[in-house]
């Protein structure tokens, strides 16, 4: 599932290619037909990222909702001239400039701006957004008995947090995954919440998750990283400060990589 970096960057780069223009909206697939009428031909009036959802602000007052989960995906086809759609395309969007496709999302719906409110209230603080209040997470992160590695994927705690960031963001503060959130001090919990929003940050920036200092690696400067040198433990066999060998905690459905020796419990 992407995390909440891959979807600031798309409501940025796709806000550039349809804000303030007419757009024609269809659903290829079908499954989308009814509500794409409701706003094909309208115009885009902002795109807006807040945590794993996506919000369209149509000027006719109604409010798209897109939220990719685990398979959904965007294409991205620029020119007048669009390509048959590739695959189950349950929404496309075209202007003069670009076509967009959109496959296999778990939300896609046509709503109002209550119905988007609805959903933001259900959400914890996002780190990306300016006016995210971090005092909320930290709070609710300070009252809990569940383990901190459950909490930072729980998205009415804090949204955006993937398994990625969740491990990588424990492991440059020195938290253990299980540690509860109650026994992890308000100056650890600030600096988690630092340290997740400028990995997230720096997502955006690359369009790619890199979490280590590219100094404690000696790469020539200008060289990319690759895939499995963009984390410190994250699908690592080793730690890649100690070399101490990686292990994996089931948290929240999901296993949680640590370093027994930089985050002992």
């Amino acid at each position: 599932m992407p995390e909440g970096h891959t979807i600031h960057r798309i409501a940025r780069d796709h806000g550039a290619l349809l804000t303030g223009k007419p757009v024609t909206v269809s659903s290829p697939q079908g499954r989308f037909a009814d509500d794409a009428a409701l706003v094909d031909g309208a115009t885009l009036q902002k795109l807006e990222a807040y945590g794993k959802h996506l919000f369209y602000w149509w000027d006719n007052g109604l409010v798209g909702h897109v939220h990719l989960g685990l398979f959904g995906k965007f294409r991205v086809q620029r020119g007048e001239e669009p390509a048959e759609p590739i695959g189950m395309v349950r929404m496309r969007m075209q202007t003069d400039e670009a076509t967009i496709d959109l496959a296999g999302p778990t939300a896609c719906a046509i709503e109002t701006d209550a119905e988007r409110d609805a959903i933001v209230r259900r959400l914890g603080p996002d780190p990306l957004r300016r006016d995210a209040k971090p005092a909320i997470a930290i709070e609710r992160m300070a009252r809990s008995k569940q383990a901190i590695g459950s909490l930072l994927l729980d998205q009415s705690v804090m949204c955006g947090v993937g398994n990625v960031y969740r491990a990588e963001a424990l492991f440059v503060t020195g938290i253990h995954p299980s540690r509860p959130g109650r026994d992890t001090g308000p100056e650890e919990l600030q600096a988690l919440w630092n340290t997740i929003a400028g990995m997230l940050r720096q997502g955006v920036k690359d369009n790619r998750i890199i979490t280590v200092d590219r100094r404690e690696l000696a790469l020539p400067k200008g060289k990319r990283l690759r895939r499995g040198e963009a984390t410190y433990v994250y699908h690592r066999d080793r730690c890649l400060r100690c070399s101490t060998p990686i292990q994996t905690v089931d948290l929240a459905g999901r296993p949680c990589y640590y370093c027994p020796t930089c985050q002992p419990n």
